[in-house]
């Protein structure tokens, strides 16, 4: 178990599917690449960890086990984020995110306020 929080919610007015860069990627913010994911997009693109649809970005609370120096979730780019409707859940599968389905990180994303405290756990 470790414990972070929500330092950003970016961007509100973008579609469902709609894709995104990594900040990791970018080195600014999470730019939206115009698509709309496919499933063909995803056979044109096999191994692409597809941030859709709305992101929350973390921010670690624990020095030294997610935050400051190598280890810092918000330099490292975690988010919470919206997934493709064909991809696993519950499994690790992402580059370090948190996926979600994508009307569920619409409902989350309306819920939860900037700075609200996340637990994450391995259950």
């Amino acid at each position: 178990m470790t414990w972070a929080k929500l330092s950003a919610n970016m961007p509100s007015r973008r579609p469902k599917r709609a894709s995104a860069k990594s900040r990791a990627a970018t080195r600014r913010h999470a730019d939206s690449t115009g698509e709309l994911w496919t499933p063909e997009l995803t056979l044109a693109f096999p191994g692409r960890d597809w941030i859709l649809t709305r992101i929350l970005w973390l921010s670690g609370c624990e020095p030294g086990r997610n935050r400051l120096g190598c280890v810092d979730t918000m330099r490292r780019y975690v988010y919470i984020h919206g997934s493709p409707d064909t991809a696993e859940m519950g499994v690790p599968g992402s580059h370090g995110c948190i996926r979600m389905r994508n009307a569920d990180i619409v409902q989350l994303f309306d819920l939860v306020p900037c700075y609200t405290a996340v637990e994450i756990t391995e259950d």
